[in-house]
């Protein structure tokens, strides 16, 4: 018997469930727009690695469940919030979606329970799925564990602060000499 073709911009997660296989594949970081997007400008290079599996688990005196187990991978280049050069990034997302029929009761079980649930359809579009993923595993402030060189100030901004006379020298002088009439 011949493994079914499934296809992940129209992925049938139902029948990848019943059928129990694995995808897997690669995408250039360009296709994934919004990822692509949070790189440095020009640095949108390398590729996207993923796997999903699908699982039915038998549920005890009820309707199977579909999960679909995802896994992506890649490395993407941010700008360093301390000196801002960019920084390579290690992304990888891991993570198990319980798919349920509509999306009242997706959301219903979304707030009760610690699982993902979403919403079962038979065109899911994977690519979507595991950029948004990936989007949140991008840390909220990138930066290197030591930056390769200090944020340089410039020469005017420091003679410029060098000139400013202390305000508290006033009152010191104020002080010594007591107030003037």
């Amino acid at each position: 018997m011949k493994a079914r073709d499934f296809d992940p911009s129209k992925l049938d997660v139902e029948a990848l469930a019943k059928a129990g296989e694995t995808l897997d594949g690669v995408w250039p970081v360009a296709d994934l727009e919004r990822l692509a997007a949070s790189a440095v400008a020009g640095a949108a290079t390398g590729e996207v690695s993923w796997q999903v599996q699908g699982e039915h688990r038998p549920m005890r005196g009820g309707q199977p469940q579909v999960w679909l187990h995802l896994k992506a991978d890649t490395r993407v280049m941010l700008e360093c919030q301390r000196c801002l050069q960019p920084v390579p990034v290690e992304v990888n997302a891991a993570r198990s979606f319980l798919f349920v029929q509509g999306e009242n009761a997706a959301a219903e079980l979304d707030a009760d329970s610690e699982d993902d649930v979403l919403a079962l359809t038979r065109a899911l579009d994977l690519k979507g799925l595991v950029e948004d993923e990936l989007l949140l595993e991008l840390p909220l402030v990138p930066r290197h564990e030591i930056c390769p060189e200090p944020l340089q100030v410039a020469a005017e901004e420091s003679a410029e602060v060098e000139e400013k006379p202390n305000p508290f020298a006033v009152l010191a002088s104020l002080k010594r000499g007591g107030l003037p009439n």
